[in-house]
């Protein structure tokens, strides 16, 4: 299938090579000169056979609404409009809208996997009509991981956007148990090798995960955490998680929880933060603040 990518960073490049990989052919734009095939999104759409899709992963919020609208100008009616980014669910029909005035689909695709979704796949969450969904399909094959999991089409527009905000808030929360785990193994005058307690974890219990995995792979490459700052920093998904439990009266105290301690840890440099802040880096290649 042939599919037009804007946007070409720790993601959008990773995705790019994926499909690639399996025969798809992939036009990208960014505008880092090094990175781009194009010099520009127009050039990028005439690059594209119709019916044409786009796959829009740049930064949320305005950026990403400026390309939607950008492309609204570009493309044809019975083309689609992919936004992979981290959009606001709420985002999602204002930019449909627009789109359905020139008569071009949307889907909107919450993505997880970070800098490891290249060789493992990614998880998406989708949302849009049932017919645009089913024409992306070869695309989406290509990008989730082998087997029966990975892939959902979650419901309409801002299904799919909405499933990644309620898969973050469920991701902050577990961060913050391993984390606060950590610093409780830290402080005990009983535990004399706190690293290979968690290297112990990671078969046989009940709280083995992929981000067990990566806080042990932190701590082998840091023991202590002593080079990283324990400052972390909100991503917006799990605010959103939380104003959305506040809309719905549904009660999320470990989520929440978890969302305030990323604000103290803007105050103090705890270290169940720095554990964070490494579990962070390992899955999403997000910065750490050096100590």
């Amino acid at each position: 299938m042939q599919l037009g990518m804007i946007g070409l960073g720790k993601m959008g490049g990773n995705m790019k090579l994926r499909l690639q990989e399996v025969g798809h052919q992939v036009v990208g734009y960014d505008r880092d000169p090094d990175k781009t095939d194009v010099g520009s999104p127009a050039e990028l759409v005439q690059a594209l056979e119709a019916p044409r899709a786009v796959w829009v992963m740049v930064p949320a919020g305005e950026p990403t609404r400026s390309t939607v609208a950008e492309l609204a100008g570009l493309l044809s009616a019975g083309d689609i409009v992919v936004d992979g980014g981290n959009s606001r669910f709420t985002d999602d029909e204002t930019n449909a809208a627009v789109l359905a005035d020139h008569g071009i689909g949307y889907v909107d695709v919450g993505v997880s996997g970070g800098v490891w979704g290249f060789t493992e796949g990614y998880a998406l969450m989708v949302g849009g009509a049932e017919a645009d969904v089913q024409k992306l399909m070869p695309v989406f094959d290509a990008l989730k991981p082998e087997g029966e999991y990975g892939f959902v089409h979650a419901g309409g527009v801002g299904a799919g956007h909405y499933a990644k905000m309620v898969h973050n808030g469920i991701e902050y929360a577990m961060m913050e148990a391993y984390a606060e785990g950590y610093e409780l193994l830290e402080a005990s005058e009983h535990v004399q090798n706190v690293p290979e307690v968690f290297k112990s974890w990671r078969s046989g219990t009940v709280i083995r995960s992929w981000l067990l995995d990566l806080l042990d792979r932190a701590l082998d490459e840091d023991p202590e955490l002593a080079k990283i700052k324990g400052w972390v920093e909100d991503s917006g998904e799990g605010r959103w998680t939380v104003e959305e439990a506040v809309r719905l009266r549904v009660p999320l105290p470990a989520i929440s929880d978890s969302l305030f301690a990323r604000f103290a840890s803007r105050q103090d440099d705890s270290p169940a933060m720095k554990a964070v802040a490494a579990l962070r880096n390992q899955f999403g290649g997000h910065a750490v603040r050096p100590e």
